[in-house]
């Protein structure tokens, strides 16, 4: 076996990595990416050029003789439908808990402790997290929502940035900014000085996302994950560090950049959408039926602007905290500009909605997203906002099972008709910030009734859920749907108990 210190880049193999991946050798193409190499990389290799051209040569006997196949999280686990959904939940926690280990694959080593989403999600994701984090709260694990920090924090300082999830495949890009949830969500456990204490990640984070800031003027209107805007103001958008076919999903780029000329634009398009966690949706779309059209990398998105806003306000109330008042105010003023910039580019006072904007082509996004749930949850908004929201969430998002994630019906998984758990808790409490609870109630009870009716039916919380025909199971996307499920365990746990209080 080769040295814990060598990583591990399948993808690094060229022709073998491509042949393997374009003849599906393995059905999903992120197994691939997944395995363990039996032998050192080069090995192996050299043995594919001394044998691929051997009148039987079998790629599909090469690559499992030199490849070990891995396994799914919970594979094995059988659950027990009598038990109620609830202790269920408490019981998976330890079955998708991973441990710190030697790493012989794509893993990127994390020193402590963490919690997988479950399926072939074998490794922790950085936005997934924190909704995980919710129902830790709940079952009182905190330190295991430390010991996930603690393992954002190792990446911060290992990257500079927290990248999608800890594979050297996703390296390049990063997920939703949540990292500032989590830092306050331990703070309501541990106190104030949990702030102070991650505060060189929080700012090294906020460096990640404002790289290339400094250099934008009337020339230069775009730069890494910042796009200046008309008025002079900054705003941010999502992209990766690279511009080819992801690894995990070659075969499938490949194919839909074969009839597109510029596929490296294509392809860092695909990956920004990636980076923002909706992969995939319309609301990155020209055309909200055509894939190709994606142009992820244009789109000034509500949801990200509101989290750098509250990352923003997470660091001045660290500096506040520690005494330094003239870098406290340097962030609040930050955080207030971009509250103002998103408002005057993202909300459409005719519509009552908040809608991501096309910074290339200076224009609004028509399509409605859940993305404009963002400001009620950061709390950025007036009571008339709040309640022009929510007036468009009963008559254009609700559903028998929740709320749905956009108002298109693409095939796409990150919309209609599928429901997923991140949204739904952004949706609810923001509605309870501004006290609309008969609304926020609503949602809460057919989400809860949609994860309890597929548990009993198959004993397994989802990654995303149908909320328009209950009776059908979610689909879209470029894989099955999975079971486990982190993030839809956590906020089903914190809603429960929401409920529970507020009854």
């Amino acid at each position: 076996m080769a040295s814990t210190l060598e990583i591990k880049n399948i993808f690094s193999l060229g022709e073998l990595f491509e042949q393997v991946q374009l003849q599906k050798i393995f059905p999903d193409g992120k197994t691939f990416v997944d395995c363990t190499p039996k032998n050192d990389l080069a090995f192996i290799r050299e043995r594919y050029e001394a044998e691929k051209n051997d009148r039987e040569f079998d790629l599909s006997k090469f690559a499992y003789e030199h490849f070990q196949e891995p396994v799914a999280v919970s594979s094995n686990y059988q659950s027990d439908i009598s038990r109620p959904l609830d202790k269920h939940i408490e019981m998976l926690w330890d079955v998708l808990t991973r441990q710190p280990e030697a790493v012989y694959d794509s893993t990127i080593f994390l020193p402590q402790p963490y919690i997988v989403p479950g399926g072939r999600f074998r490794e922790i994701y950085y936005w997934d997290s924190y909704f995980t984090m919710l129902g830790l709260q709940v079952s009182r694990r905190f330190d295991m929502i430390r010991n996930m920090i603690d393992n954002f924090a190792y990446l911060i300082d290992l990257f500079g940035y927290i990248p999608n999830g800890n594979r050297t495949y996703y390296v390049g890009r990063s997920q939703p900014p949540f990292f500032a949830c989590m830092v306050n969500l331990l703070g309501e456990e541990t106190g104030p000085d949990t702030l102070t204490q991650y505060l060189p990640h929080l700012e090294k984070e906020y460096e990640f996302w404002m790289k290339g800031a400094d250099e934008l003027d009337d020339a230069k209107v775009s730069s890494h994950r910042v796009a200046r805007l008309p008025d002079g103001s900054i705003l941010n958008h999502y992209w990766d560090e690279h511009d080819g076919p992801r690894p995990e999903a070659y075969r499938a780029e490949i194919i839909l950049a074969s009839s597109t000329e510029d596929k490296n634009t294509l392809y860092r398009h695909l990956r920004a959408a990636c980076e923002s966690g909706w992969d995939f949706s319309s609301r990155w779309f020209k055309d909200v039926n055509n894939f190709s059209s994606i142009h992820a990398s244009d789109i000034i998105p509500v949801d990200l602007n509101c989290l750098l806003f509250n990352l923003e306000n997470t660091i001045a109330k660290a500096y506040e905290i520690s005494g330094d008042m003239e870098a406290a105010t340097k962030y609040m003023i930050a955080a207030e500009n971009r509250k103002k910039s998103l408002e005057k580019y993202c909300w459409n006072n005719e519509r009552g909605f908040y809608f991501d904007y096309d910074y290339v082509n200076s224009a609004k996004k028509s399509s409605m997203t859940l993305a404009g749930v963002s400001p009620l949850f950061f709390q950025m908004l007036s009571s008339e906002q709040a309640h022009a929201i929510a007036k468009n969430l009963e008559q254009h998002f609700l559903k028998p099972g929740g709320l749905i994630s956009t108002t298109e019906t693409t095939g796409q998984q990150w919309d209609a008709p599928n429901g997923w758990a991140p949204l739904q808790w952004m949706a609810i409490m923001g509605l309870r910030n501004y006290d609309i609870i008969p609304l926020a109630k609503e949602i809460t009870k057919r989400w809860m009734n949609i994860n309890e009716k597929v548990y009993r039916d198959t004993g397994k919380m989802m990654e995303k859920y149908d909320v328009v025909d209950i009776d059908l199971t979610a689909g879209g996307g470029e894989y099955k749907s999975q079971d486990g499920f982190g993030w839809s365990n956590g906020v089903y746990l914190a809603l429960k108990k929401w409920m529970e209080e507020s009854a």
